[in-house]
């Protein structure tokens, strides 16, 4: 792989959670505005529930003016819209990452340009890869849960063959060690 290819699939930042997110971090950074994935980013896959903290960690990005989007590439448009409204937010169903059109559309709806907005998500090849195609910055977390969506499974195959484990390993997040900026020197 080369250096290009590499840079593309790191993250700017990565955290264990939502709620291990500063804001005063996101404020600091001059980012207004959020896509997030939902699958395991917000919510377990397949699930409707939200935790208190997630609720907790939204009701804070809001008091802050930061601006939020649900970007999934889940095809089920009432699951997804479920979750935006209990967050009262907006959403992309079927965005179809890494590709860049539903990453446009969730832009659309937070009437910002790519500068200010940071791409939060569990995944190298869809989250992160998406959003450095949009020249976005981009926010990497460890999954809620180990279930997830078959094909997502062949993704964290690649993603392993990508590096993923050498720099972020979910022993290293129950550990405590994940840092939280990359620095590409």
């Amino acid at each position: 792989m080369n250096k290009n290819t590499i840079r593309i699939l790191r993250p700017d930042f990565q955290y264990e959670s939502l709620k291990s997110i500063p804001v005063e971090d996101l404020v600091k950074n001059g980012i207004k505005g959020l896509l997030l994935d939902l699958d395991n980013t917000i919510s377990p896959w397949n699930d409707r529930t939200l935790s208190s903290e997630v609720v907790n960690w939204f009701q804070k990005i809001k008091a802050q003016g930061i601006k939020a989007c649900i970007v999934s590439n889940n095809r089920h448009p009432d699951r997804v819209a479920a979750v935006a409204d209990i967050l009262g937010i907006q959403y992309v169903y079927q965005a179809a990452k890494p590709r860049k059109k539903g990453f446009g559309k969730g832009l659309k709806h937070l009437g910002l340009g790519v500068g200010q907005v940071a791409v939060v998500g569990d995944q190298l090849l869809t989250d992160v890869l998406g959003g450095k195609r949009m020249g976005m910055k981009t926010i990497l977390l460890m999954p809620i849960d180990e279930r997830e969506f078959g094909g997502t499974k062949v993704l964290r195959f690649l993603e392993r063959l990508c590096g993923r484990k050498t720099y972020y390993t979910r022993k290293f997040a129950r550990q405590g060690m994940v840092a939280r900026r990359y620095h590409d020197k």
